[in-house]
């Protein structure tokens, strides 16, 4: 058998990327009867000041990127209103528009802004939301997600989650370096946190968005950190003998599971992050990793091959028997919950290949959601709508996100170097 940190070592070093652009997202499939919306530019009231992001363009890219929406093109447009008097709603029943989106963009003070935006039905002719949303520069792009969430939940009736970050490990042939780091959903501003010449992985967010638990090869063995988003403060949070992965935060973000092998075994354990204090949560002689909490915080799903093969497990938080969850297929690992609790992503094994699966808990129905060849470490929207995960593009590797109907497909990449392992945060 493989040991556990043989395996880390092997992902690890097939993972790798750091680059300093931005992800680009290209649709691969969007759903069959998109909603057909308008999104007008924002206008600039004060022609004098120019905001250094175009709202209206963030906003219908977010939609786009949905794959829910069929946005009209500028130059299609009959009209660019910003204002209610302007919007002549025959104009965009001819181009068969059912939503329109117009607003402006007003300076508030000095690197201030007011924005402002009026969603419209037009079959109905009338406003259905509007708001009036203050801002700062820094703080402009993802005042336009915000906006972007709240037209997606009006109209699909789901939360939206643009306004939320990624998290991935990346690295170019250039450099020996090796980056954790972090972007908007869309992929614009990517931050490094972390940079080593040692291999990093399994980045996990902590529930308030603030942290990052992942591990570090630092000094020739895995270790785990937690880095602090905001501050650019780390600390190693487990050092012991032996292996040290596979962190999750509890719901609460007061715990972290990990794998650990400091028994000798590679086991579940749990810390309590207040006071370092573990607790041992599984006891057997097979690899038990990979680790994820329930929404609710009751149960940890699991990585074992105590069965023989790499299944999911479930075992209560407070202790107990774990108990079988996957049955079909020789191979089902990285599994975690969806928001609502009724799913689980996980990666399974198909004609030789590795898929991301969905498995309803509810109807024991396993789903297979990607189609390439060595897919891996999904992640859910914090909406549940989305699963990101890693996989194989064009020789290089690259991140894809599909929904859980499988109706939608994007592909994440950027324009040198690899991206893996991403972790998408739930704010």
């Amino acid at each position: 058998m493989v040991c556990l940190r043989q395996l880390y070592l092997a992902m690890a070093l097939y993972a790798f990327a750091s680059i300093a652009s931005a992800l680009e997202i290209e649709i691969t499939e969007g759903a069959v009867g998109a909603l057909p919306i308008a999104v007008a530019p924002f206008a600039m009231t004060d022609a004098k000041v120019d905001p250094p992001h175009p709202v209206g363009a963030i906003i219908a890219a977010d939609l786009h990127r949905s794959g829910q929406f069929k946005i009209l093109a500028e130059a299609d447009m009959p009209t660019k209103p910003s204002r209610d008097e302007q919007v002549d709603f025959r104009d965009w029943r001819a181009l068969g528009i059912e939503n329109l989106v117009i607003g402006e963009v007003n300076p508030n003070g000095p690197g201030a802004y007011l924005v402002r935006f009026r969603l419209y039905d037009v079959y109905r002719g009338e406003q259905v939301l509007g708001y009036s949303l203050p801002t700062i520069t820094a703080d402009l792009r993802s005042t336009a997600h915000q906006i972007a969430d709240v037209i997606y939940e009006t109209l699909t009736g789901q939360k939206g989650a643009f306004d939320t970050r990624i998290a991935y490990i990346a690295s170019t042939p250039e450099s020996s370096k090796i980056q954790l780091k972090i972007a908007d959903s869309d992929g614009y501003n990517p931050q490094v946190l972390v940079s080593s010449n040692e291999p990093l992985m399994s980045p996990a967010w902590s529930p308030d968005g603030r942290k990052l638990a992942y591990v570090s090869f630092e000094q020739g063995k895995s270790s785990v950190w937690v880095q602090y988003v905001f501050t650019g403060r780390r600390e190693r949070v487990a050092n012991f003998k032996g292996i040290n992965g596979a962190p999750s935060w509890s719901p609460d973000g007061e715990q972290l599971a990990l794998t650990l092998s400091k028994g000798g075994n590679p086991d579940i354990y749990i810390m309590n992050m207040a006071d370092g204090d573990l607790r041992q949560l599984t006891r057997h002689w097979s690899i038990d990793t990979e680790a994820a909490w329930s929404p609710d915080g009751e149960f940890i799903v699991f990585t074992s091959d105590r069965g023989g093969s790499p299944q999911i497990y479930q075992i209560p938080v407070g202790g107990g028997e774990a108990q079988r969850v996957t049955f079909e297929g020789e191979y089902n690992a990285r599994a975690s919950y969806s928001p609502d609790g009724r799913y689980l992503t996980l990666v399974t094994e198909v004609d030789h290949g590795y898929r991301i699966g969905l498995l309803d808990l509810q109807r024991n129905d396993l789903s297979i959601l990607s189609a390439g060849r060595l897919d891996e470490s999904p992640s859910f929207a914090p909406n549940g709508g989305m699963i990101i995960y890693a996989t194989r593009s064009g020789g290089r590797d690259v991140l894809a996100a599909v929904s859980t109907d499988g109706r939608i497909r994007q592909r994440l990449a950027v324009q040198k170097g690899n991206v893996r392992e991403p972790a998408w945060s739930a704010r």
